[in-house]
C-alpha cells in the first residue's frame, strides 16, 4: 500500500467494520480527510465524515415535533445490529460545532444505541437553507398525509419567499401539483382534519374544493364518511350540482344478496390507528369493493425499513 493511500484512513475512524454501511459509503468517508498537522480531520463542506453525536445540535427548524419513543429504540436496535447505512446531513458552525439538516430520528436512535460517532455528509447552508432544506426532507417522506405536505409548501411559499414554479423545481412537482396541494387549505377545519386523519383521501378533497359553498362542502364530506363514498361517485355528485344529501343508490335498489359488505370506516381508522401505534410510522388500510385490498407501511430510511421488517418476525 502506498504512502498516499495510507494517509487517507483517519486513526479516528473505527476498524470495526459497521454492518450495513456498504463499501461503497465506507470508500466515500475513508476519501473525505484532510492531513491536519498529525491529526487527518473532516473536511468542513461538501464532505463527508464520521463526526462525534456530542458534537452535532439539533435542527431549530425541524418540522416534526413528535418522535414515537418504542419506534426509536426499536430502529436504535436496527442500528447496533446493522450500523448506519444512510449519513445524516449537517451544517458546520464551528470547530467540533454542527447542526444538524436532516436525519433527527437517525441520531437520537444513535445515541440509544451507544455509538460514539455517526457518518454525516457535511454541507454549506444559511438559515433559509436550513429552514428550505427541513421542509423539503420532510415534504419527501413517504408517510406525510396531504394536509402536512400542504402546510410544508405554504411555509415554503411565505417564509423562504418562494413562487409556485420555484417550488415545484425545489420539490420536483410541477405547479399544478403545488397548487392543488396548497388549494386544500382553503377547505373547512373539519374536512382539513378528516384528511389528515385519513378519513378520506386527497381525490376525495380535490373534488370537494371544486363546491364553491363551504356548508355544501361539509355536507358532502359527512356523507362520504358516513356512507364510504369512492372518488369516482364523489366527482358525478359534484358534477350534478354537489346535491349533497341525494342517496348514494337509487330508491328501492338492492345490492346484491352475494355481494361483500364494506368495512365500516370507523373500524378502518381503528385498525389503522392499531397498526400505526404497533409498528410506529403511518399505516394505510385500502379496501376494495371487491372485498379484498392492502395495508400499506410507510418507511422513511432503510433503517426504518429494516425496524419494521424486524417487528414482522415471528418471535
Amino acid at each position: 500500500m502506498s504512502e498516499k493511500n495510507e494517509e487517507k484512513t483517519p486513526a479516528s475512524v473505527p476498524k470495526r467494520k459497521i454492518g450495513g454501511l456498504g463499501r461503497g459509503l465506507n470508500a466515500l468517508i475513508e476519501g473525505s480527510y484532510e492531513k491536519k498537522g498529525e491529526r487527518l480531520v473532516p473536511h468542513p463542506v461538501n464532505s463527508v465524515g464520521f463526526i462525534s453525536v456530542n458534537h452535532i445540535e439539533a435542527n431549530p427548524y425541524q418540522p416534526r415535533t413528535h418522535f414515537d419513543q418504542q419506534a426509536l429504540q426499536e430502529l436504535a436496535e436496527s442500528i447496533r445490529i446493522q450500523g448506519i447505512i444512510q449519513p445524516v446531513t449537517v451544517r458546520q458552525l464551528g470547530t467540533n460545532s454542527y447542526q444538524l439538516i436532516s436525519g433527527e430520528r437517525r441520531l437520537q436512535a444513535s445515541k440509544l444505541a451507544g455509538l460514539d460517532t455517526i457518518p454525516a455528509y457535511i454541507r454549506k447552508a444559511d438559515d433559509q437553507q436550513m429552514l428550505e432544506m427541513a421542509l423539503i426532507e420532510n415534504i419527501q417522506r413517504e408517510n406525510l398525509n396531504a394536509i402536512e405536505i400542504a402546510l410544508s409548501y405554504q411555509r415554503l411559499v411565505s417564509e423562504c419567499s418562494l413562487k409556485q414554479e420555484e417550488l415545484g423545481d425545489r420539490v420536483g412537482k410541477n405547479r399544478s401539483t403545488v397548487t392543488n396541494y396548497l388549494r386544500l387549505l382553503k377547505l373547512p377545519p373539519d374536512i382539513q382534519i378528516g384528511l389528515r386523519d385519513a378519513e378520506i383521501s386527497m381525490g376525495h378533497a380535490r373534488a370537494l374544493i371544486n363546491i364553491e359553498d363551504a356548508e355544501q362542502q361539509l355536507m358532502l364530506y359527512r356523507r362520504i364518511v358516513a356512507e364510504d363514498l369512492s372518488v369516482r361517485r364523489v366527482e358525478q355528485i359534484v358534477r350534478g350540482g354537489g346535491a349533497a344529501s341525494a342517496p348514494a343508490t337509487t330508491p328501492g335498489q338492492k345490492a346484491p344478496e352475494n355481494a361483500p359488505q364494506p368495512v365500516p370506516v370507523a373500524e378502518l381508522r381503528r385498525t389503522e390507528r392499531h397498526l400505526s401505534d404497533r409498528f410506529g410510522s403511518r399505516v394505510q388500510v385500502k379496501p376494495n369493493p371487491q372485498g379484498n385490498g392492502e395495508i400499506r407501511i410507510a418507511f422513511d430510511s432503510v433503517e426504518d425499513m429494516q425496524r419494521i421488517l424486524h417487528i414482522l418476525q415471528p418471535s
